[in-house]
């Protein structure tokens, strides 16, 4: 291993070669968890934001996240750590950018697993009670944080393989219904194909009272956090400065076209009534098409799937988390946690340890909630997800200035800068990031919904700038007392993936 500015460091390394293109792809999208983002971020959109506009808004932002995914798969041409964006804002605006990124980034996928952790908890519920039984919410949770405790435990082809199973039977799922949607030419007002025009994606349209474009929009970006974690796996995946690249764009392309067909396609098997059905409703504007297409058997499925695939987005996440503290650790910042959490399993070539760690925080945070006799699906999912998505939200912004720092700022790679891909994509994409940001900060009340009368919920924003302080803190404190491992803040690459000039 090396770095840009000192000799090899020997550091347990993730297993090379464990997964392929098709294995990313996976783990990718089985973050932004489609089944998820689909019943509980569309119903959202189309009864308190746009209304009848709701595919218009997942193509903008289809749009706007291919656009940050120019820069972003530049960078993953030539950066390839486990760490991701910690090591990209690192390379691309220095080592004080890259702590605070780091610092955010770990956060956001920590809170993250537990998030959905609680959403898996409470569909577990909710699943079991119409087959009369009364199992709490807490084992579901704690049996969730084992299994994916287990699993990331092996080698991360197992993952894959795991979470393919689970993609592809919420995928199918959902292109049923909306194939068969298509097929039947609707519901009771056609397919309704004017709900795909661009302008809706900015105004509300059919909503009785009220709604809110920017908490349609902030609910449509949203659903696809987690795309990004492609980069995470460069380490342990074949050929990774091909695969990754190839991988982003595809996540990104292909979850945004699903989501944009899939609710129109919801839009349209319901009618115009749709917005009222949502605002009361939630998941039924999934529910009844699917019992009117195939019958009662389907819905019954459809809410085994919810609860299959929330299962994959929590495992997911748990293996992102992971990978950022074994990052971070590695790099021996903090004394001691080269041995613990910068360890890989001498066999599967795991983070373990920091896999075991990720799932002590997320016990933590679930007992924390559970003690408070708070919800799992109003505080726990909902609270955890506002506080992680701005923490990522606010990480994806200075990633796409980064890409401009790099290649133009550090004059790296020439044969790749363009003033397009590496110059003005990034600078687009990081604009409309910073906007999505802003919608989150004038949306989260109300995308918190219940959540937003805890204290918990006041002090997210606080949570926020306290860790960006922490991580400027920490930056120049080793910059000044110990330069050398300043000059490791995001910075290690293996010899194989090694950035070079």
């Amino acid at each position: 291993m090396k770095t840009p500015t000192q000799e090899p460091v020997a550091v347990n390394r993730l297993k090379k070669n464990a997964v392929g293109l098709v294995g990313v792809i996976f783990m990718a999208v089985a973050t932004a968890a489609p089944i998820t983002a689909m019943t509980g971020n569309v119903p959202m959109v189309v009864g308190f934001g746009n209304g009848l506009g709701v595919p218009a808004a997942y193509l903008f932002a289809t749009v706007v996240l291919t656009v940050f995914s120019v820069g972003y798969t530049a960078m993953a041409k030539h950066i390839t750590a486990a760490g991701a964006f910690y090591g990209y804002i690192s390379h691309g605006l220095g080592q004080v950018a890259g702590m605070v990124a780091g610092l955010l980034a770990t956060m956001a996928y920590v809170v993250f697993e537990a998030s959905i952790i609680g959403f898996f908890a409470y569909s577990g519920h909710e699943l079991f009670l119409t087959f009369g039984m009364d199992v709490h919410w807490l084992v579901f949770a704690f049996v969730g944080l084992a299994l994916n405790a287990i699993l990331s435990y092996f080698d991360i082809n197992l993952t894959a393989k795991v979470l393919g199973i689970f993609l592809v039977t919420e995928i199918v799922m959902l292109g049923a219904v909306a194939l068969g949607t298509l097929a039947t030419g609707g519901g009771p007002d056609g397919l309704m194909a004017s709900s795909l025009n661009p302008v809706n994606a900015f105004t509300v349209t059919g909503l009785v009272e009220g709604g809110s474009v920017g908490l349609g929009l902030f609910m449509c970006f949203w659903s696809w956090v987690g795309f990004e974690s492609t980069a995470m796996y460069g380490e342990e995946s074949r050929e990774p400065k091909k695969i990754i690249p190839i991988a982003t764009i595809v996540s990104v392309v292909g979850i945004g076209l699903f989501y944009t067909f899939v609710s129109w396609m919801i839009v349209a098997a319901n009618g115009a009534g749709v917005t009222k059905t949502a605002a009361t409703g939630f998941a039924e504007i999934f529910f009844a098409p699917t019992e009117g297409l195939f019958g009662t058997w389907a819905v019954g499925l459809f809410k085994i799937l919810i609860l299959t695939g929330s299962f994959a987005c929590a495992m997911a996440f748990h293996n992102c988390a992971a990978r950022y503290l074994y990052a971070m650790g590695r790099e021996n910042l903090i004394p001691g946690t080269a041995r613990t959490l910068g360890r890989t399993h001498p066999v599967h070539g795991s983070p373990h340890i920091a896999g075991f760690v990720q799932t002590g925080i997320s016990v933590v945070l679930i007992l924390a909630f559970f003690l408070a006799d708070m919800d799992p699906y109003l505080h726990v999912y909902t609270l955890l997800a506002v506080l992680g998505t701005m923490a990522i939200l606010i990480v994806q912004t200075m990633c796409s200035f980064a890409v401009v720092g790099y290649f133009h700022g550090r004059k790296k790679h020439p044969e790749t800068a363009s003033v397009w891909r590496t110059l003005l994509a990034p600078v687009a994409g990081g604009l409309m990031m910073a906007y999505v940001v802003v919608l989150l900060l004038q949306n989260q009340e109300t995308a918190a919904g219940e959540g937003a009368k805890s204290a918990f919920f006041t002090a997210i924003p606080w949570i926020v700038v306290g860790l960006i302080v922490l991580g400027v803190g920490l930056a120049l404190y080793l910059r000044f007392v110990k330069p050398e491992r300043y000059e490791l803040i995001g910075r290690i690459v293996l010899e194989d993936t090694v950035e070079r000039d």
